[in-house]
C-alpha cells in the first residue's frame, strides 16, 4: 500500500480552479486504480499555512533527537517524509508558484528530516518516491522564448531533486488565458490525460 500526499495550493473557492478540476480527476481515478492506496488531502489555504517566523526558524534548523510529530510546523516535514506519492495542483501565478506554497515548502524542506547534510554536502532523505505536478497556465510557456520565464515547476521538480525526488512528472495545461482558445475543451482533454497518467503513477 502506498501514501499518497495531494498538495492543493490555489485560494480559489470549491468548484472554480480549473487546476482542481483537472488534479481531483486524477485523484478520483488514481482511486479506482489503485483503491489500497491512502490519500491524503492538503488544502494548503484550508491549513492555514503561513511564513517562516523567527521562533519557527529555530525549530526548522534546530537538531533533530527525537521526532516530535506535534510541531506545527515539523509535523508538515514528517508528513511530507512519510509519503510515498506526491500530488502537487497549483496554477502558476506571475510567472512562479502561489506564494503558500513556496511557504509550505518551507515548512518540510528540514535539514534531519527530508534532507541531511553530509561530509559531501546536502542529501535528500526522500529517495525511492515519486511526483506529479498538475498545474495551468494563462500562457504558452513550453515553446522556446517563453520557457525560461516559468519558475513554477522548474522550482518544484528542482526542490524535490534535492529531496531526492527525480521521478518527477508535470502535466501542464497552457494558454487557458489567450484570447480565442476553447478553455473547457482543453479542460476536458487534461482530464483524459490526468485519468490515463493516474493507472500507472
Amino acid at each position: 500500500m502506498s501514501r499518497v500526499l495531494y498538495i492543493k495550493a490555489n485560494a480559489k473557492k470549491e468548484g472554480e480552479s480549473r487546476t482542481f478540476r483537472i488534479a481531483d480527476s486524477f485523484i478520483e481515478a488514481y482511486k479506482s486504480f489503485h483503491p489500497n492506496d491512502e490519500i491524503i488531502t492538503l488544502d494548503l489555504y484550508k491549513e492555514g499555512i503561513d511564513f517562516l517566523r523567527e521562533d519557527d526558524l529555530n525549530a526548522v534548523l534546530a537538531h533533530k533527537e527525537t521526532e516530535d510529530r506535534e510541531h506545527p510546523i515539523l509535523k508538515y516535514a514528517y508528513q511530507f517524509r512519510d509519503a510515498d506519492k506526491y500530488v502537487i495542483a497549483e496554477p502558476l501565478w506571475n510567472l512562479s508558484i502561489p506564494a503558500i506554497l513556496k511557504a509550505y515548502l518551507d515548512y518540510v524542506t528540514v535539514s534531519g528530516i527530508t534532507f541531511r547534510y553530509t561530509e559531501y554536502g546536502a542529501e535528500g532523505l526522500c529517495k525511492g518516491k515519486k511526483a506529479i505536478n498538475i498545474t495551468t497556465r494563462g500562457g504558452n510557456y513550453t515553446e522556446k522564448g517563453a520557457a525560461e520565464y516559468e519558475m513554477g515547476d522548474r522550482y518544484l521538480r528542482t526542490l524535490f531533486g534535492f529531496l531526492g525526488i527525480v521521478d518527477f512528472k508535470t502535466l501542464s495545461v497552457d494558454e487557458l488565458d489567450v484570447v480565442g482558445t476553447d478553455v473547457e475543451a482543453s479542460i476536458k482533454e487534461a482530464i483524459k490525460e490526468a485519468i490515463r497518467l493516474a493507472e500507472t503513477f
